[in-house]
């Protein structure tokens, strides 16, 4: 009888202290290349990238053009106040160049919050400051923001 109740109570004590030992659940899953985890660049994003370029050109050859009306025909800008700005065009829009910049998930590297709807969005492996399309949104409604 002593010896069926110390088997018992041993194969009780090993059930007890195999259910309290940690699990490692990592060494199961395998972990993705890295090459499997970058992402390209959408044509949509392309785009929106060739546009800012075309944008900033735009500016900065008016910004040329103004600078050259500012001066008088002897190469001085005593008068540039008195002469008349060049007239806009009211149908020409500027499109919008400043996007929002996404807030960092405290705890979580690699991940931010749209600045849209504060869903979680995964940037890993995306560069600071690079331009992305928000994933929530449909691609129709073309939402960007930028990764801070």
């Amino acid at each position: 009888m002593n010896f069926r109740l110390c088997t018992g109570l041993a194969a009780i004590a090993c059930m007890s202290l195999a259910s309290c030992y940690p699990y490692n659940e990592n060494t199961q899953k395998k972990k993705p290349t890295k090459a499997a985890e970058k992402t390209t660049a959408t044509p949509d994003q392309l785009k929106a990238k060739e546009q800012e370029q075309e944008e900033l050109k735009k500016q900065k050859a008016q910004e040329e053009l103004k600078k050259k009306e500012e001066l008088t025909p002897g190469g001085t800008a005593e008068n540039a106040g008195t002469s008349t700005p060049p007239a806009e065009d009211p149908k020409a829009e500027p499109k919008r160049t400043d996007y929002a910049f996404a807030n960092k998930v405290p705890g979580k590297e690699g991940f931010v919050f749209s600045p849209y709807n504060n869903k979680v969005v995964d940037v890993r492996d995306i560069p600071s400051g690079t331009l992305v399309q928000d994933p929530t949104y449909p691609a129709a409604e073309k939402k960007y923001f930028r990764v801070p």
